[in-house]
């Protein structure tokens, strides 16, 4: 599997990925020309020569300004807007002491609120050893600046330990999953055969101070696609992944978790049956609205073709499955609030790379679409927020900076 980062490697990993994948090179057209493009960060003014490391996160902290991290450098910086990302604050620095930080649309930054109020950032930190890396967490000080960094983990070998999520569970409870081979590395030195890597996660009961010993979710995850997270109904953390099944169908998994975060059901999510022995770079996205409905986007191979796909899981079945965007469409995210669902995806149209937004007001059953923005350069994977029961798309654009965009 490829090291997601750079545009060039990249480009070449997805071209050797859809010689194989056929029918799927057109989906990712507009994410290789994106990426690959240089140009500006929007807001040091400095150019990136060969590489834009755009990946960025964002949310809205309890008193609704909107926060967002990036990487500059060895340091991840956020950035505080009063008015929903037109304009931006002078950034602060979350890691006071430089270190490698991953900062690819699968595999950035994240941020969210603990209970108390404090800003929780994570990220994944690479490790010399090819693929290797770890979990880090940094805990906001209450006086603008952050604690040191902890490692989520005990295991602390240099192998995978990449693409972490952040979520903040609805008794208070942080979770940090991530994708982790420590049991194909085993299965390897018994000559024992392995599909993809796994899921673990570990859990904080002290706002992201600390954390448990983690605990493994599945085996057999994909290896470089993002884990989307949710908190269900009832607050319960709720994980989305794309999943390798026997013997290398390459559709998606969901787990709930008990209190210690260990899965109480993995049951799979999609039926796509998308036979391919590659990883897409392309996770899913993953919202529960009040009603319990779970609502999704996702990439995957249906009928020969590469899609977006938007559903709602119900029970082992996909509910309203249909295309999202032209066959260039990619890298949705989904949200929810109360009756009301947002979807919103990058495209690229031969020339530019497009946001666009979908809103439905019947709980999935209808949407209707809008374009939010275009850029020529590269670009980041689109995000979409909630502030209460609004709807905000959050799009990094060389060059355009960090933009919010009200729905």
């Amino acid at each position: 599997m490829s090291k997601t980062g750079s545009p060039t490697e990249d480009r070449d990993d997805r071209g050797r990925w859809a010689a194989r994948a056929g029918a799927v090179v057109l989906a990712f057209a507009a994410v290789v020309h994106a990426e690959a493009a240089p140009g500006t960060d929007g807001h040091a003014g400095t150019a990136h020569a060969a590489r834009a490391e755009l990946g960025a996160s964002a949310a809205f902290a309890p008193d609704g300004t909107l926060h967002a991290v990036v990487k500059r450098g060895g340091h991840i910086l956020l950035y505080r807007s009063s008015d929903a990302g037109r304009s931006w604050d002078a950034p602060a620095t979350v890691n006071a002491t430089p270190e490698p930080i991953s900062a690819d649309g699968e595999n950035r930054p994240k941020i969210a609120f603990a209970a108390d109020g404090a800003a929780l950032v994570s990220w994944t930190r690479p490790l010399a050893k090819r693929f290797s890396g770890e979990i880090r967490l940094a805990r906001g000080d209450g006086r603008g600046g952050f604690a040191a960094p902890i490692t989520v983990h005990r295991d602390r070998r240099e192998i995978t330990h990449r693409f972490d999520s952040l979520l903040v569970a609805g008794d208070g409870r942080v979770v940090v999953a991530w994708i982790d081979k420590r049991d194909l590395e085993a299965a390897g030195a018994v000559g024992r055969e392995y599909r993809g890597a796994a899921l673990y996660a570990a859990v904080s009961d002290d706002g992201g101070k600390s954390f448990r010993p983690e605990v493994k979710i599945a085996d057999h995850s994909c290896e470089c696609c993002r884990i989307a997270v949710a908190t269900d109904a009832d607050g319960a953390p709720l994980l989305l992944w794309r999943h390798v099944f026997a013997p290398n169908e390459r559709d998606h998994a969901l787990a709930r978790l008990a209190a210690d975060g260990a899965p109480l059901a993995v049951e799979r999510a999609t039926f796509d049956r998308w036979r391919v022995d590659a990883c897409p770079h392309h996770g899913p996205a993953l919202a529960v609205a009040a009603d319990g409905t779970r609502h999704a986007v996702w990439f995957n191979e249906r009928d020969g073709e590469g899609r977006v796909f938007y559903g709602r899981l119900r029970n082992g079945t996909v509910e309203g499955q249909r295309p999202l965007g032209g066959e260039r469409a990619a890298h949705a995210d989904v949200a929810a609030a109360g009756g009301r669902v947002a979807l919103v995806w990058k495209e690229f149209d031969g020339e530019r790379t497009r946001l666009y937004a979908e809103l439905s007001a019947d709980g999935g059953g209808s949407f209707r679409r809008t374009e939010l923005a275009a850029t020529t350069g590269a670009s980041d994977q689109p995000r979409i927020l909630r502030r209460g029961d609004d709807f905000f798309a959050f799009w990094h654009t060389a060059g355009e900076g960090l933009r919010g965009y009200a729905l």
